[in-house]
């Protein structure tokens, strides 16, 4: 069995609402990329760790349907998910409680019984789903 290995940096300077960081990954897709209180509570420039979330949610869970299209002869010919992921105070903190995967997708010769048991396959399995303690839905639309 193979482990693949990923990693990410992340520089934080200063107290936490006045502070700011930065992010890089190990692909360099992102190099110092800023992020702040003001990028994760606000609308300030830069990212957030729950828009990363659900970037990566939203990547996983079409490459997982499509390999699983794919496998049973009906390849995409386009997946579009957004992921909007929920994030609510509790107590002294914060906790992601849910994700909606919003899916629409082309898929040429696929009933719609098919498809959505595709989709609900790969919104169980998908890496991402599998570590998030949060309530996953699921909307998907066959065009």
């Amino acid at each position: 069995m193979a482990t693949i290995m990923r990693d990410a940096t992340a520089l934080w300077t200063g107290a936490g609402k006045d502070g700011r960081g930065t992010l890089t990954t190990q692909s360099a897709t992102l190099k110092e990329t800023p992020y702040s209180f003001t990028t994760r509570f606000g609308d300030g420039k830069g990212t957030n760790p729950e828009e990363l979330i659900a970037a990566a949610h939203a990547g996983c869970f079409s490459m997982a349907l499509a390999f699983g299209l794919s496998g049973a002869g009906h390849p995409p010919e386009r997946l579009t998910t957004k992921a909007d992921l929920s994030i609510v105070q509790e107590g002294g903190g914060w906790r992601i409680t849910a994700v909606t995967l919003n899916l629409k997708a082309k898929v040429p010769g696929i009933s719609r019984d098919e498809f959505l048991k595709a989709a609900e396959g790969a919104k169980a399995n998908c890496p991402v789903s599998k570590v998030l303690n949060a309530e996953i839905t699921l909307k998907a639309e066959l065009e």
